[in-house]
């Protein structure tokens, strides 16, 4: 169930990981920390005080600490493994690869600051690719929580069930989207509006999801009711969900933080040309390296917005079909 109103969540997301990290160790004595020189960065010491032993740094060594995940797992630990977006996609895939999905691991992968929210670390800590570059690999889950609530129920999920799993993660300040307690499952889009007559569904994930709930009220000044997707798992992805959309709309916007090249517009169109073939339009990252700045203006410059969604949505709904 989604909030009245969209307010800023309590507590930052890095400290809603650590203190469900703290709260799962608690009943789990196999679950283990591991870090590439970023505890502080994404507030895991409080971790580190409570459990000395089953957390480490594995310092700037990405691909290593991978490797030193794959075979903590092997021996039966249940490793939480974190460093920014673009090192565990970009620099450590082979090691996510070969070390973790070819041999069977269970590995749970977090990626922080995806896309724009990595604000002035930018270009090359940048990622809009971390998500296709892990989609591609096979027997990977591939995840991107909207809230603290959200990232609450995924953790005890990814805890309790063996495999590869990648999660992007924001770091910092977050928008509250849905009530406390709120359940998930895994691999199944979280409806946040369906209105009777919608004439195009908008299908978001992670950023983009709150952008899409304000376009909702734009549009609808417009007369166009839409339907929105929550879709926070992008492997597996929801293709019911999918197919239910385009069938019952007849138009698709997908908007994600991320390139559409390798992301959830790819993910979702080659659902929709297999199954129900409808008018589609891509709000995300055109074929662009990162830059510096705030996420505002970045989400301006790289067309993520509001606004964008709106336009999107108008042209995918000129195109249907008299």
């Amino acid at each position: 169930m989604i909030v009245n109103e969209l307010i800023p969540e309590p507590q930052a997301m890095r400290d809603a990981f650590c203190d469900k990290l703290i709260a799962l160790a608690e009943n789990d004595p196999d679950l283990v920390v591991l870090d590439a020189d970023l505890m502080g960065a994404m507030g895991t010491k409080p971790f580190l005080k409570r459990f000395p032993n089953r957390a480490i740094d594995c310092g700037i060594q990405e691909a290593n600490m991978v490797s030193v995940a794959a075979g903590l797992s092997l021996t039966g630990k249940v490793p939480f493994v974190h460093t920014f977006a673009p090192f565990m996609s970009r620099r450590a895939t082979d090691q996510v690869f070969i070390s973790g999905a070819y041999q069977g691991a269970n590995v749970k992968l977090i990626g922080s600051d995806p896309g724009i929210t990595a604000q002035t670390n930018g270009g090359t800590h940048m990622p809009f690719e971390d998500m296709g570059i892990m989609r591609s690999i096979p027997t990977m889950t591939v995840i991107e929580p909207t809230d603290a609530t959200m990232l609450n129920s995924v953790m005890d999920w990814m805890a309790g069930t063996y495999g590869m799993q990648y999660m992007r993660l924001v770091r910092k300040s977050c928008t509250k989207v849905y009530e406390t307690g709120t359940q998930f499952t895994v691999g199944k889009a979280s409806t946040l509006v369906s209105e009777p007559g919608a004439e195009v569904t908008i299908i978001a994930s992670g950023w983009c999801v709150v952008e899409s709930l304000k376009a909702v009220e734009l549009l609808h000044h417009e007369g166009i009711v839409v339907r929105v997707l929550d879709m926070f798992t992008w492997k597996p992805l929801d293709e019911r969900a999918v197919i239910d959309a385009a069938y019952d709309t007849g138009a698709i916007v997908t908007a994600e933080n991320h390139s559409i090249t390798t992301g959830l517009a790819a993910a979702v169109s080659e659902v929709v040309v297999r199954h129900e073939p409808v008018p589609m339009e891509f709000v995300g990252v055109h074929d662009r390296f990162g830059q510096v700045g705030k996420a505002d203006y970045l989400a301006e410059q790289y067309g993520l917005a509001a606004v964008d969604i709106v336009a999107a949505a108008k042209r995918a709904v000129a195109r249907k079909p008299a």
